[in-house]
């Protein structure tokens, strides 16, 4: 199982490579196995990872078989909080 710091970091790549990806449309995503690959993450992570950001309301994840996520999105407090985020970095 990953560290906390490794956990932190998962969390925050997810949610990168979410936002990048949909490109501020909230209906596209990344399959679980893109996200995966996008993140070098285990799989066992990235359902943790994914189980922990869909509590916290920021993204949506279509389970499959096995607790593997297939299809995640980003919701609109996800969203705003990417742009809150980018925003900020300006």
């Amino acid at each position: 199982m990953a560290t906390l710091h490794q956990r932190r970091h998962y969390r925050e790549a997810i949610m990168k490579s979410l936002y990048e990806a949909i490109e501020g449309d909230r209906l596209l995503g990344l399959t679980g196995a893109q996200l995966r690959e996008d993140v070098a993450i285990p799989e066992e992570d990235l359902a943790a990872a994914c189980t922990y950001l869909a509590a916290e309301g920021l993204i949506q994840v279509d389970w499959a078989r096995g607790n593997i996520p297939s299809m995640v999105t980003l919701t609109h407090k996800g969203i705003q909080l990417m742009e809150s985020e980018e925003k900020d970095s300006d």
